[in-house]
Formats: structure tokens, C-alpha cells, sequence
């Protein structure tokens, strides 16, 4: 038994465990390979997929249990190399897919597969975005959609070819996805629920998924006591308010809604691991 083996930690990646500019602090690495082996259990919680979870986390950053992607519409366990959960968005791809596509014609809509990202028109910033994430990339027609259908997500312009830039907005373009959510909310809410991943991304998922949903089944099935998360965004507010203990960076979009940690550049995950859970349990004595 180690100082951390009640826990189970799960945490955003994008300007949560790496810095703004995507990649991971070394004082991030150090500390979960110290919580990892003092007993805790970690994992990221993300909404990227497959493609890019391989070129990103697989092999570079330690885990001990299943990762958690799509926002929690599925686990993946890394050791197996597999898919052990999935929930696919129980609509007809072609029919939600084109229709969104036409009353938006200004944004993208853009499905994230198991195997790739793929976009229904031809947009050049959205191919050099894809091959800056070393994300593998296709165009498709709403008829050919990779199955399962997990996820889908609505982009603003790609103005540059970083996920830095995706957090920047202007008021017309953030009207424009107050207008789109809405629009998917009203029309297939029954079916989806919907996620602003950042400024200009929209998630769209299997409804009743969610980072906190798959989180809590992941800490029942490792049996741990105590879930902890940090995330930075608006598709992380569920996960950070279903936890029993949950921070955010200092530069967060939603840090004034939390207990902040230093920025994600500094090494966020680290203060938590290092300083935050030790105070955590303390106040549980």
C-alpha cells in the first residue's frame, strides 16, 4: 500500500497536463510515475481520439489504467492496444451530419474516428491542423462514415495550425457556436449530449456519456476511494464537479471555478500530485 492508493487521478491533456504549447512539462512525468508508484492510479481524460492519443500520449505519457477517451464515450486500454468500452452516438451519421453541414456552411464539421479525422469539405488549414498534431487525415461523405460513430465535432476557421489557436475568438464566431449548440441541442438532444472542448471546437457524443461517467466507473472497477481530477475547459465542468477533489490550472478557462494550481506550463499535475493530494487527504482524517 502506498501514500496514494486510494486515489485514482484522471486528467485533461490539452493545457491541462501539457503547456500551451502542447507539449508535456518533465516535472509533470516525474510526478506521476512517483503517484503511480506509491499506489495511485492514472489516467488521461480526454476528448481526443485514437489518432491522435497515439501520437501524443501512447508510450509517452505513463498511465496505469485504461485512458479515457472521446470526452468518456470510450476506455482504452493501452497495454491490449484495444477499445474495451464504446458508445456510439445512436443517430444516422449521414442524416445529422449533412444537415449540420448545411445550416453552418461557415463552420466545419469534422467526425473523429477510430482510425483518423475526417472532414466533409476540403478545407488546406484544416489538413496542415491535422498534420501539425500528427493526426491522420481524410475527406469522406456523410454516407461513408467509419464506423462506430463516436464523436463528431463542429470547428471555427483554421486560422493557424495549432490547438493553441482554438482558443481564440472573435464575439461573431462565438455567437455563431451559441447559434450551432442550440441548433443540435434542440434538434437531437434526445440522442447527443454536446461539449465546447474550447472556443471555436464543439463535441458532440453519445448522450448520458461524459468524462465524470466514465471516471466513476473506472474508479469502481479499480476500487478506489477517492476520484481526482483536473481539467481546464467546459468539457471538463462535469468531471471537475462530480470529483472528490478537483483543481485546475491558474490560466484555465474556468479557473475562477476551482482551486487553482500553477499554470499548465509550470507543471500543473505535478503541484496536484505533489502538494494538493497530500492536503486533500489531511482534511479527510
Amino acid at each position: 500500500m502506498g501514500i496514494y492508493s486510494d486515489v485514482l487521478l484522471t486528467v485533461d491533456f490539452d493545457r491541462t497536463l501539457t503547456g500551451p504549447d502542447s507539449t508535456v512539462p518533465q516535472r509533470n512525468i516525474e510526478a506521476i510515475r512517483y503517484f503511480m508508484e506509491n499506489g495511485g492510479a492514472f489516467t488521461v481524460n480526454t476528448g481526443r481520439g485514437i489518432p491522435m492519443s497515439a501520437r501524443n500520449i501512447f508510450g509517452k505519457v505513463p498511465v496505469n489504467a485504461p485512458l479515457l477517451l472521446y470526452n468518456g464515450s470510450a476506455d482504452y486500454d493501452v497495454d491490449n492496444g484495444e477499445l474495451t468500452r464504446v458508445v456510439p452516438i445512436p443517430l444516422d451519421p449521414a442524416e445529422v451530419l449533412t444537415d449540420i453541414q448545411a445550416h453552418f456552411p461557415l463552420l466545419h464539421v469534422e467526425v473523429q474516428s477510430t482510425v483518423g479525422h475526417h472532414l466533409l469539405r476540403k478545407n488546406p488549414g484544416w489538413e496542415s491542423y491535422c498534420d501539425n498534431n500528427r493526426c491522420d487525415w481524410s475527406y469522406i461523405t456523410p454516407d461513408t462514415v467509419p464506423q462506430p460513430f463516436i464523436k463528431f465535432a463542429v470547428y471555427g476557421e483554421f486560422r493557424q495550425n495549432t490547438v493553441a489557436s482554438m482558443y481564440e475568438t472573435t464575439p461573431w464566431e462565438a455567437k455563431l457556436f451559441d447559434e450551432v449548440t442550440e441548433y443540435i441541442q434542440t434538434h437531437y438532444g434526445h440522442a447527443v449530449d454536446t461539449f465546447r472542448a474550447c472556443a471555436r471546437i464543439l463535441d458532440i457524443h453519445a448522450k448520458g456519456t461524459g468524462k465524470l461517467n466514465a471516471a466513476r466507473a473506472l474508479q469502481k472497477k479499480l476500487g478506489k476511494k477517492y476520484l481526482v481530477c483536473v481539467g481546464d475547459a467546459e468539457n471538463d465542468l462535469p468531471m471537475l464537479q462530480g470529483a472528490d477533489a478537483a483543481y485546475c490550472p491558474s490560466d484555465a478557462d474556468i479557473a475562477h471555478l476551482f482551486k487553482n494550481v500553477c499554470p499548465c506550463g509550470e507543471g500543473a499535475v505535478a503541484e496536484v500530485i505533489l502538494e494538493k493530494i497530500p492536503a486533500f487527504f489531511k482534511k479527510q482524517k
